[in-house]
């Protein structure tokens, strides 16, 4: 494990001088103690074996709260100084309260790619960093805000994307048929499971990865 400037803390499948990829997490309402997400460690696990190539870094917040949003951003940037190599480009994803995090550190001298997963893009949030960056925005169809758990739906993601796009960014947009909000949940005994089109979730990313290895 590696700690960060900031004091959040962040691991790292893949080789130390592989393509940095920065992986952000979701969050909640209340000031939670950071974890690990299961959707993210999901798709790394599935995904490493196949980039041999490229660094994972999962980056476990201080505070996991869209309410402390600003100290989630200050974790991302922490991660992103503490992963990137000189003259190496590095590429972000950022799944759901990730994707804002991700869009807020993309300014970041290395990054070249943001892959957004059910990203949460508020009207606040400015999205001026991704000109000149490759941004792959990602949306399950059945995903949405329920009580009790949270989500992201099409038409909130939707708008993110217009104003990326009005804004100058280079931005695609996926709507995955029949995709919820989680990629995978974490059984009470510690194991992953994946949530319906999870292997949908990660051909996407596998996609995005392979242009961002192409172009580097």
């Amino acid at each position: 494990m590696i700690e960060l400037a900031s004091g959040a803390a962040m691991r790292r499948t893949g080789p130390e001088d592989g393509l940095p990829i920065v992986c952000l997490n979701g969050g909640t309402a209340a000031a939670r103690p950071g974890d690990w997400s299961a959707s993210i460690e999901w798709l790394v696990r599935r995904l490493a074996p196949d980039f041999p190539g490229l660094a994972f870094h999962e980056v476990r917040y201080r505070v996991k709260s869209w309410n402390r949003l600003e100290m989630c951003i200050a974790d991302g940037l922490a991660a992103l100084d503490a992963a990137a190599r000189p003259g190496r480009p590095a590429a972000l994803v950022g799944f759901s309260m990730g994707g804002a995090v991700s869009i807020a550190v993309a300014g970041h001298p290395a990054v070249t790619t943001v892959v957004g997963l059910a990203p949460w893009i508020p009207d606040r949030l400015s999205v001026d960093g991704l000109r000149g960056r490759r941004v792959e925005l990602v949306q399950g169809s059945l995903d949405g805000w329920l009580p009790g758990f949270p989500g992201i739906s099409p038409r909130s993601s939707r708008a993110g994307h217009a104003r990326i796009r009005a804004a100058g960014g280079e931005a695609s947009y996926t709507l995955l048929r029949g995709a919820v909000h989680p990629i995978a949940l974490r059984a009470p005994w510690g194991g992953l499971v994946p949530a319906p089109r999870a292997g949908a979730w990660a051909r996407h990313v596998a996609e995005a990865l392979r242009r961002f290895q192409a172009a580097a």
